[in-house]
């Protein structure tokens, strides 16, 4: 089985009662791309990437439709094994892992269809058919956060995240003291995500002023080495969340006991045959993880799903969807949603999801 066509598409998604606010900046509307592989036997299946605005990380989403143009022609004709399709993408683009996500994505949903078993099966076996989620608030006024951690606690996430960063330190603290007072010894866990907002002083301060709060601390600085500086230092746990953008750094980043685990993003490191690994390097070092994206719609939340459905139980930190923030969904039937805090892990072969083409329009580049 080869590949034998390639349709590009781009599509809104807004965001439902925006903005979605981090430390980076406000979100109002998502620019996320498509990718359609058609392969010799008539079979099709479907990738995405979605970056977050041009500001959250190395990636925006004209260079994903750019990149994806310039390896397409180059990609017709190479055999739909995700392995072998990596090789050909970095032969023909260096670096540009959140395109090249897209279309692994796609093979990995193409291949499942074509041995008629679920892209999970494919990437070592489901653990589950009910996979943890977990929230991620904006950032916010520390009252408003913090009934929002109380409705979510009682819609049954198992973990919460809070966004800080981009303001004055003492109302994230004040944040952090707010939320943990509404989830404190209900088993909810907690991730402070600086989303690379503090200073190495603000991740100092905040650890020093709430050691009673046992929360992990999410990327709470720009760069490894603002990591290196504050590691020994601090009361909290870290996790990589935007460093982690390669698995040479997450070798060296778990290899060293730089972090005590990761918040991984599928598309970030790219695609499901590079986070097949990562999920093993972490098990190789107990380090927890999620297995999630920084948006998109139902494809890329099937994608992260079925990898989320393989991580050793006691390691999985959730999966984040941004299904809660946009409206519909491309599969109106088997669409990804999140139920009392966890995701039914799609059935049936591939992805098991089967996208309305209708809603995306003509595609912005083909190749055949």
């Amino acid at each position: 089985m080869k590949i034998a066509e390639i349709h590009i598409y781009q599509h809104d998604l807004p965001v439902k009662n925006g903005p979605y606010t981090m430390a980076s900046g406000a979100v109002w509307s998502l620019d996320t791309t498509l990718v359609k592989l058609v392969a010799d036997n008539g079979l099709v299946g479907w990738g995405e990437t979605c970056p977050v605005g041009p500001t959250y990380a190395e990636a925006h989403a004209a260079g994903a439709r750019a990149a994806l143009s310039a390896m397409g022609p180059g990609l017709i004709g190479t055999a739909c094994m995700p392995l072998t399709v990596h090789r050909r993408m970095d032969a023909l683009l260096h670096g540009h892992t959140y395109a090249k996500a897209a279309i692994d994505i796609a093979v990995h949903d193409l291949l499942g269809k074509h041995l008629g078993i679920s892209v999970a099966d494919l990437l070592g076996g489901a653990v589950t058919d009910r996979v943890p989620s977990y929230y991620a608030t904006g950032v916010g006024e520390p009252d408003a956060i913090a009934q929002l951690a109380d409705d979510k606690r009682k819609e049954g996430y198992p973990r919460l995240q809070v966004k800080v960063g981009g303001r004055p330190v003492e109302i994230d603290i004040e944040t952090i003291r707010k939320v943990w007072e509404k989830i404190g010894n209900s088993g909810m866990r907690l991730a402070v995500d600086g989303n690379r907002g503090w200073t190495t002083r603000d991740a100092l301060r905040v650890s020093r002023e709430c050691p009673d709060i046992p929360f992990i601390m999410e990327q709470p600085c720009n760069t490894l080495e603002d990591l290196q500086t504050i590691r020994s230092i601090v009361n909290h746990g870290i996790y990589m969340d935007e460093n982690g953008t390669s698995l040479n750094t997450v070798v060296a980043a778990a290899g060293t006991g730089l972090v005590d685990g990761f918040g991984m993003k599928v598309t970030r490191i790219g695609g499901l045959q590079p986070m097949r690994v990562f999920r093993d390097i972490c098990e190789a070092r107990n380090l927890p993880h999620t297995c999630d994206d920084s948006w998109g719609g139902d494809i890329i939340a099937a994608a992260c799903t079925h990898i989320g459905a393989t991580v050793k139980p006691n390691l999985l930190e959730g999966v984040w969807l941004a299904a809660p923030y946009i409206e519909g969904n491309y599969d109106p039937e088997n669409g990804v949603q999140i139920e009392n805090g966890h995701i039914r892990l799609p059935e049936g072969p591939g992805l098991g999801i089967t996208p309305d083409e209708s809603l995306f329009g003509p595609p912005e580049a083909s190749f055949q």
